[in-house]
């Protein structure tokens, strides 16, 4: 049986560049090697694309935070339009995929930019398609769009560069705590949690660092909760489970790098209804941003039981700790399993649009 070629695409120009890394050996250590073959193919922070070495990257402990792409002159592969997944290395050489797999996380992967060279490639990839993928990754945009469509958010202020605002009144109408936010970066980066004025227009100043637009949201007092979502045209909804912060807020390093940084309560202990309220959401959620394949929707449950959409994760984490996998694994998908699954939808969005006409008669 002919194998299947994977491009396993990580790095990334992204503030989440090494949590990318650390993703892709995850993924490339599960994969089902008697259906795929995986492709390394790295991007380094500058963006340019290389042929990564398989055993460099084996190399240290999986678990490593620091490890990033890089390569020679003598390794950089280009993608072009209509290739079909031919990658042309810049000094001889060919190398075919037959589908991606981008685990891309943040700007220049997760925003639509990759998957729109992915399109234009004419070749199949995992996750949400450039429209999800944009979408999913501004949170202004996925706010208003889920405000529209009926589902509950919590209040926020947009912040843009260059434009002035008032912190004073800003603490007055939204009240305190405050989360600030990059409206375009995920995994917690750029994201502060402040009490007063003053801090505020700090927390402002350190998120305009990532992105030219920042979110001031109101703190929604409640538990932490997240589902995954896998399908195409008929998504399902994992278990649910809940994150139990051991700090102020599941900051970039609980997730990533301190394994005692939260306590991960799968499933949640949650009513029968508001699990299902939660596992309903998590869909409507996923179909109203437009997207596909997979993401994994994190939601609080307050007091009186009330769930609040806090956001989409269209390419979700695939580290040894993270949620997305571990939510599936307690579902009955296996890691392989569900790698493969991802890989199948892939293939089979591709084939379906395919057959959509691009000329008139």
């Amino acid at each position: 049986m002919t194998k299947i070629r994977v491009g396993i695409l990580f790095g990334g120009k992204s503030a989440e560049h090494e949590v990318s890394v650390r993703s892709a050996r995850n993924v490339y250590e599960a994969l089902d090697t008697s259906r795929f073959e995986p492709v390394l193919i790295g991007i380094e922070k500058s963006g340019r694309w290389i042929a990564a070495d398989t055993h460099r990257f084996l190399e240290g402990p999986a678990d490593s935070t620091d490890r990033h792409v890089e390569g020679s002159g003598d390794d950089t592969v280009m993608l072009q339009p209509e290739s079909k997944g031919a990658l042309e290395p810049t000094r001889g050489g060919h190398m075919d995929i037959d589908v991606v797999f981008p685990i891309l996380h943040g700007p220049f992967g997760e925003d639509g930019t990759v998957q729109g060279l992915l399109k234009l490639a004419d070749l199949p990839f995992v996750g949400a398609d450039v429209l999800g993928s944009a979408v999913g990754m501004d949170k202004d945009v996925m706010k208003r769009l889920m405000r529209d469509s009926g589902i509950p958010v919590g209040r926020y202020e947009l912040i843009r560069r260059g434009r002035s605002f008032d912190a004073d009144r800003l603490v007055a109408e939204l009240g305190v705590p405050l989360f600030v936010k990059p409206a375009n970066l995920g995994s917690s980066v750029g994201v502060s949690k402040v009490a007063d004025a003053d801090r505020l227009r700090i927390a402002i100043d350190e998120a305009l660092r990532y992105d030219n637009k920042v979110l001031v949201e109101s703190a929604i007092v409640g538990r932490e909760v997240e589902c995954g979502v896998l399908g195409n045209e008929d998504p399902q909804a994992s278990v649910v489970g809940e994150i139990i912060p051991s700090a102020d807020f599941y900051s970039y390093a609980a997730k990533y790098i301190n394994a005692d940084g939260a306590t991960v309560r799968i499933p949640a202990d949650l009513d029968e209804t508001v699990t299902e309220r939660v596992r309903e959401l998590a869909i409507r959620t996923f179909e109203a941003l437009e997207c596909e394949g997979l993401s994994r929707v994190d939601m609080f449950v307050t007091e009186k039981n009330e769930v609040i959409v806090n956001e989409i994760n269209t390419m979700p984490g695939f580290t040894s700790i993270s949620m997305y996998p571990k939510l599936w694994e307690a579902s009955g998908v296996g890691y392989t399993e569900l790698i493969t699954r991802l890989i199948e939808l892939a293939i089979a969005r591709h084939e379906r649009d395919a057959k959509l006409k691009t000329s008139y008669e």
